[in-house]
């Protein structure tokens, strides 16, 4: 079991890893040992996570997530296979934590009274910058 929050924790049959060869770092290395860590999750048919955060994990993560649901994470930053597999996993944990979190709801505001001063004002200033910039009219115009 990998625990998310406290209320969330994800099995860990849930999770498909594919080891495929890596570009980056590594030297000769690099061409015999696969060290990327493909980390496959089924967002849209986890019994793990609850709709709300699902439906904010797939809108979160959307171009990482394909037409059938299942979220690709592609962990290369390392040089090991253990290092990029939790690299991975931890990336999916912060990815559904942070979906997790519920979004505070948006107060409506209204302007006060100065900051409809200051805005007229700015405006006068600006307007009257601009006509001081038109060619002078001589009297006999």
């Amino acid at each position: 079991m990998i625990q998310i929050t406290s209320s969330i924790a994800i099995d860990e049959s849930e999770i498909q890893e594919e080891f495929i060869r890596s570009s980056g770092p590594g030297g000769q290395n690099v061409n015999k040992v696969a060290t990327t860590v493909q980390l496959r999750f089924d967002v849209a048919n986890s019994p793990s996570i609850p709709d709300e955060v699902r439906e904010r994990l797939i809108s979160l993560a959307r171009s990482r997530i394909t037409e059938d649901g299942m979220l690709i994470i592609n962990a290369r930053r390392f040089r090991t296979q253990g290092r990029n597999r939790q690299d991975a996993i931890e990336r999916l944990a912060e990815l559904i934590r942070r979906a997790a979190e519920k979004p505070r709801s948006r107060r409506k505001t209204r302007p006060t009274l100065t900051s409809k001063m200051r805005r007229l004002d700015g405006k006068h200033y600006r307007a009257e910058k601009k006509k001081l910039r038109q060619r002078v009219q001589s009297p006999d115009e």
